[in-house]
């Protein structure tokens, strides 16, 4: 597992969207990303996060981002969870731990004394060059938004 750090280019993404479509990374260059990295579909953290960005969505793509959310849930999963809550963007489908092991966010987890294997809540804002510019590990999921642009006004 590499550790990624502000500044490092992002390790390119060869995945499956929630229909299927083929996305790489690579193929983004010249456009700002916001790429955020979540546990699973579905449940009370990561639905608040989802919904924080589909409700600034319109703001973020004037600001020339594109948001793509990542987990290890299946295309299928994705779908129900777009359906569910109006999501406008794309979620990636991550069910081999590939992505979020090249980018570092698949750790050990403790809860409630039991040990496991999961996905750490973390977002990379990554500039039209494919240079990681933030990285937000302390992710607050009500107002991940306003962490980006809290960043960025800086």
């Amino acid at each position: 597992m590499s550790v990624l750090n502000v500044g490092d280019h992002a390790p390119d993404i060869v995945s499956q969207d929630q229909h299927g479509n083929q996305i790489r990374l690579s193929d983004l260059k010249g456009k700002k990303i916001i790429l955020y990295f979540y546990p699973r579909d579905n449940t009370p953290g990561c639905t608040t996060e989802a919904c924080n960005f589909r409700d600034n969505y319109q703001q973020l793509t004037q600001d020339g981002f594109q948001v793509i959310g990542v987990s290890t849930d299946s295309e299928q999963s994705h779908q129900k969870f777009i359906a569910k809550h109006d999501l406008p963007f794309t979620l990636l489908a991550d069910e081999d731990q590939k992505i979020v092991n090249d980018y570092g966010v698949w750790v050990e987890k403790n809860m409630y004394g039991k040990k496991f294997m999961g996905t750490a809540r973390t977002t990379f804002i990554i500039d039209e060059n494919g240079v990681i510019e933030h990285i937000i590990k302390k992710v607050d999921n009500k107002n991940a938004t306003q962490q980006i642009r809290d960043l960025l006004a800086k």
